[in-house]
């Protein structure tokens, strides 16, 4: 199959915080010939940094909690539990974003950083694309609330077990999908990585 798609119109929908596009499109199917036309909807927003931050000494992650509006619909949860975050701006590296946004957001240096994976977190209508790090911590005086005032950041920061964390998954305390895969991922690559940053 030749994967093709042609964008026949786009027009802009929305710009604000985001970006919001209307497409009319049509792509090849799997049995041959070409979709009829179809109407989407596009969210954009350019690519982004996670790094769960990490104590392989004291076996600890950083964890943050924060109002997001995506969860409004479930008043009493609109507080996610999540890992630092944040948008690559212009001539920055994802690496330089890892580091900033740990600093900002939950008041860490990061000793050692290292790549995990980048993956699409809602391709049927956006555009946002992940960068995952995991940074090596000293989770001692971890604590408190961080963020900027300029960008209405409110953020609580604490440090809880592995098991700890695990456990937030398994009863639904965190329901955000980047931290689920990064402390997934952790718990898939643990010793090997209390080996190496514990040397």
């Amino acid at each position: 199959m030749d994967k093709q798609f042609q964008i026949l119109h786009k027009e802009l929908a929305y710009q604000g915080f985001f970006r919001m596009e209307k497409l009319r499109l049509r792509h090849v199917l799997y049995a041959g010939g070409w979709s009829k036309e179809i109407s989407r909807e596009f969210f954009f927003r350019g690519p982004c940094v996670a790094v769960l931050l990490y104590d392989p000494n004291l076996d600890r992650v950083v964890l943050i909690e924060q109002f997001r509006v995506g969860a409004l619909l479930q008043p009493e949860r609109a507080w996610l539990v999540e890992i630092v975050a944040g948008a690559i701006e212009a001539g920055e590296s994802p690496q330089e974003v890892a580091c900033r946004e740990s600093l900002e957001e939950a008041g860490c240096d990061i000793q050692e950083l290292i790549r995990v994976n980048e993956f699409y977190t809602t391709p049927g209508c956006s555009a946002e694309r992940i960068t995952l790090f995991c940074g090596k911590v000293d989770s001692a005086k971890v604590g408190g609330v961080h963020g900027l005032a300029e960008e209405d950041e409110d953020i609580l920061v604490k440090t809880v077990s592995f098991s700890e964390a695990m456990q937030m998954i398994g009863d639904g305390t965190i329901e955000s999908a980047i931290p689920i895969i990064a402390i997934q991922w952790l718990a898939l690559n643990k010793a090997s990585l209390q080996r190496k940053w514990c040397a």
